[in-house]
């Protein structure tokens, strides 16, 4: 592994640490960071392997001009003697590069990550929660565990973010991980360029010709194939659907180990004509471009982004009323909210959506107004500078420290 350029020695250096990078808002998040910040925080990048059935985002990683030191063994599950050996290996590189700021996102790299930036006496350690699992993921001893871990390891990190103002609601007054002045939210950003409405027209009807929807409505779900996104409710919401008379085509974009169940949960339901398992998908502007109404049916989530990737294209969304889903929604303006649990909710939800048109075009429109603002790629940039700014102690007045522009990184592993 190379180390920083020497051209960026005078700069305060960033180690970004993850679990993996499958497909999903962490892996944009840290890319965009990666890449965004790299003339101001030249960042080494490091990250787990992708599990078997899950799709990787590396090489999309790599042609935003962000290198990506892999340490095979960080993975999302608890495996002793593995643990120890990343434990060691970040320790090593931490000691080696010798970076201002060690920055984690999601719970494996947090774990570890912090411990050895202890160790190694990196002076920053900045945590981001993408979602917790604290609910949803674990039995209740498991659950004690990880809620004491954290709880320890807050009191070694400088700075914790959250990604709404729920989570950080959750973080400290729920789950008291920590208190409330060692929390920073900061929102996801993402690059929503390619949902503009006016390239969308252009690639309307390509979906529905491919799925073979006819005039149908056409009713999708973006996501992993995962218990915790709970396609199970999406599927018996279809179900009612298809019983009330509404002939829909059900579109389930993503993939996972729930596959096969789903698939044989859909025949059983006696809806599997209508339902297109389409795997994952890197054209997700053709999918919303033709979505007359996007659900999410989530157990528990952080921040959704098919939620924000859907209403940026103006479509009309109902969502369970979970994590930070009513923030993006703005209680409700910008999208239907429902319980959690609920497929009779979930599809009354869509069938309103879906027999009133000019409700859908409103919020559709409201949607697209509202989300590049408070989610667009830029406002995370900046958020995130002004924070090591503040945690290095540099002057916000400094007008050599200008907002940040995405561009490849400047460090190369």
């Amino acid at each position: 592994m190379k180390r920083f350029r020497s051209g960026s020695r005078m700069k305060p250096r960033v180690v970004r640490a993850i679990a993996r990078l499958n497909v999903g808002g962490p892996a944009l998040h840290v890319t965009y960071l990666t890449a965004g910040l790299a003339d101001r925080y030249p960042t080494v990048l490091v990250a787990g392997a992708v599990a078997p059935g899950e799709a990787d985002m590396s090489a999309w990683a790599r042609e935003q001009g962000v290198d990506v030191h892999t340490i095979p063994q960080l993975g999302r599950s608890i495996r002793p003697w593995d643990d120890l050996l990343v434990f060691m290996k970040l320790f090593r590189l931490f000691r080696r590069l010798r970076p201002d700021i060690v920055h984690t996102h999601t719970a494996k790299a947090g774990t570890l990550g912090r411990l050895a930036a202890v160790l190694a006496r990196v002076p920053v350690r900045v945590h981001t929660f993408h979602g917790h699992v604290f609910r949803g993921y674990f039995g209740k001893n498991t659950t004690r565990l990880v809620l004491w871990t954290e709880r320890f390891l807050a009191r070694f990190t400088t700075c914790v973010v959250a990604i709404s103002e729920s989570q950080a609601d959750e973080i400290v007054d729920q789950f008291r991980i920590c208190s409330r002045k060692r929390v920073r939210v900061i929102p996801l950003g993402l690059d929503l360029a390619r949902f503009d409405v006016s390239r969308l027209r252009g690639l309307r009807g390509e979906l529905r010709s491919e799925i073979g929807a006819g005039s149908d409505p056409i009713v999708s779900i973006v996501g992993r194939l995962v218990p915790i996104k709970n396609h199970k409710l999406f599927l018996h919401a279809a179900a009612r659907l298809r019983d009330a008379g509404r002939a829909c085509t059900f579109a389930v974009v993503g993939g996972g180990g729930e596959e096969g169940r789903l698939r044989a949960l859909a025949a059983e339901l006696g809806i599997e004509d209508r339902v297109r398992f389409l795997g994952w998908r890197s054209d997700l502007d053709r999918i919303y471009a033709d979505s007359d109404v996007v659900a999410l049916t989530s157990h528990n989530e952080g921040t959704p982004v098919c939620l924000i990737e859907a209403l940026a294209a103006g479509c009309a969304v109902a969502a369970t009323d979970v994590g930070g889903v009513r923030e993006v929604l703005e209680d409700g303006r910008l999208g239907l909210v429902v319980p959690p649990g609920d497929p009779g909710a979930m599809a009354a939800a869509v069938a309103t959506l879906l027999g009133d048109s000019t409700a859908r075009r409103e919020m559709g429109a409201a949607g697209m107004r509202a989300i590049p603002a408070r989610f667009g790629v830029q406002r995370l940039l900046a958020d995130v500078a002004a924070l090591y700014d503040q945690l290095l102690g540099h002057s916000a007045s400094d007008p050599s420290r200008s907002t940040p522009t995405p561009k490849a990184s400047a460090c190369t592993t």
